[in-house]
């Protein structure tokens, strides 16, 4: 309805019709009305500003109003209350059944499209849309977040970027989120693994956008995609579907695209300015966030996401396997001197006596195990998170190691380094002594020794010198190898020191003394 107040006072200010029309945006009959209604009455200007709605509303009845008190109002709540009952209900069966009620002091009753143009109002207003476009329990659409977050090592203070895996329920808007240092497969099934232990069940269907790590084309030109198999895998572990994106179809994966935009804002907003030092600790805070998108912010129609979701969804879902899914991957890795197989730059013991074997290596999220053809010979817990770490059991170590000096032991090293200078020495005892178990530190001094140092010896020296003189700790073969490139000569090693001459002179003609003949001879 048109604003007659402010059209009242624009006229006795004496704007023209056209200026009227523009400013309120009104019709040229709106304003020959108002006029008519100044004329009448003699209204002035200030008047027309001390006029209630009540006084407005009599002097300009809406008869619009009138005419929908008429009409009985439908009942939509009841409508949508059916639609997530049963999933084959339309709009033409809740238009029948309104038509057939009785109507209350002989209202009447709304048409077809009036009833549909009323209902979608409602919708909007009500924020509904989810119920009209998607059944509770039957999609997850997931995809990575645009935007990453950084986890910065407590040790050598390496920046690693964290990239955001997001799923959420378009029914319901309920949004799972996690952060993972790469987009590779483990990461994705991982994150999937996550999603429905988040939830708590499986939804009939999974849509993920086209990303490698999800789909490929078998032949190289062809537009058909088919899924990885060890996504196929994961689908039928737990009994879902996979349904990608089609391309060029962004309606297909718009309810993902809003979850992206909710954790750009929500989690990314409030964490980016944070310093975490493991990727742990920032899903910890990313879990806090989601706390608050899914349980505390309100949604239009009063409820949150969280509501909606175990209200009309969760039981819905399937169950969760009893058994949990894990990616697996095998290798084959050589054992080296140290009775250690190298994976991911991490380090895990094996018994000594299969030093310089290969050996085949399961990996999975959690354990790595180490097997000798088919017999298990260890387990160990996976180590994350910083590179460079060590999962020893003592129990694998020989006898000599265990506090006898022999071949590959600390004297052994530390003798080789004391021929390289005092600070090589140093730098040496310093990396044994930092691992609980000597033996970690072994494969370390080596590299030292002979990689560096085998025709560098003035140059590592001086090297070992300045890490000692900078007080950076005992260091490391790639710490040394940095220090050792900017030394570009072996004359910039250390001076030799000699001693000053004698300033003692000789009493008569005598013969020089022996401070005086060292002095000439150095």
């Amino acid at each position: 309805m048109a604003d007659f107040k402010a059209i009242m006072t624009l006229a006795v200010a004496g704007h023209t019709y056209d200026e009227i029309v523009a400013a309120q945006g009104c019709s040229r009959r709106d304003v020959a009305t108002a006029k008519k209604t100044i004329a009448a009455y003699g209204f002035t200007a200030g008047q027309i500003a001390a006029m209630t709605v009540e006084e407005i509303a009599r002097l300009f009845p809406d008869g619009r109003k009138r005419v929908t008190e008429s009409y009985e109002r439908p009942d939509f709540d009841r409508v949508l209350a059916s639609m997530r009952e049963n999933r084959h209900f339309t709009l033409q069966q809740a238009w029948s059944r309104y038509l057939a009620s009785p109507a209350g002091g002989g209202a009447k009753k709304y048409g077809y499209s009036q009833y549909c143009a009323l209902f979608a109002e409602h919708a909007r207003r009500t924020d509904v849309v989810a119920t009209l476009h998607h059944e509770p329990g039957r999609a997850m659409l997931v995809d990575w977040a645009g935007d990453t977050l950084e986890v910065v090592d407590a040790v050598t203070g390496e920046v690693t970027r964290v990239y955001l895996f997001v799923a959420v329920l378009p029914y319901s808007g309920a949004v799972f989120c996690q952060g993972y240092t790469d987009m590779k497969s483990p990461s994705w099934i991982a994150a999937h693994v996550g999603a429905f232990s988040f939830y708590g069940g499986v939804p009939q269907l999974v849509v993920p956008d086209n990303p490698a790590t999800s789909t490929h084309r078998p032949k190289r030109g062809e537009s058909a995609r088919v899924l990885n198999a060890r996504y196929q895998q994961l689908a039928e572990h737990y009994g879902t579907g996979i349904a990608p994106a089609r391309a060029k179809r962004p309606r297909d994966k718009a309810a993902v695209e809003s979850a992206v935009h909710v954790v750009n804002t929500r989690v990314i907003g409030y964490l980016a300015e944070e310093v975490f030092t493991t990727v742990q600790g920032l899903n910890a805070a990313i879990g806090t966030r989601l706390v608050e998108i899914n349980e505390r912010i309100p949604r239009a129609d009063g409820t949150t996401r969280w509501e909606r979701f175990t209200t009309d969804e969760a039981h819905l879902l399937g169950p969760l396997p009893a058994e949990g899914f894990d990616t697996v991957e095998w290798k084959q890795l050589k054992v080296g001197r140290n009775y250690h197989v190298s994976c991911d730059s991490q380090h895990y013991s094996v018994p000594y006596t299969y030093a310089g074997q290969l050996l085949r290596v399961r990996l999975t999220s959690t354990t790595v195990t180490v097997f000798d053809g088919d017999q298990v010979i260890c387990e160990h817990a996976r180590r994350q998170g910083r590179k460079g770490q060590y999962s020893t059991d003592a129990a694998h170590a020989p006898a000599r190691h265990r506090g006898i000096d022999g071949l590959w032991s600390r004297r052994w090293f530390t003798d080789r380094a004391r021929g390289f200078g005092p600070a090589t020495e140093a730098v040496i005892a310093g990396i044994l002594d930092r691992h609980v178990i000597e033996a970690q530190g072994y494969l370390d001094c080596q590299n030292i020794l002979e990689s560096l140092g085998k025709r560098n010896k003035a140059r590592l020296e001086a090297a070992c010198q300045v890490l000692l003189d900078t007080g950076q700790g005992p260091g490391s073969y790639s710490t040394i190898k940095r220090i050792m490139a900017t030394i570009d000569s072996d004359t910039k090693k250390p001076k030799t020191l000699t001693p000053a001459a004698a300033t003692r002179k000789p009493s008569g003609g005598a013969d020089p003394g022996p401070d005086i003949e060292a002095a000439v001879h150095v």
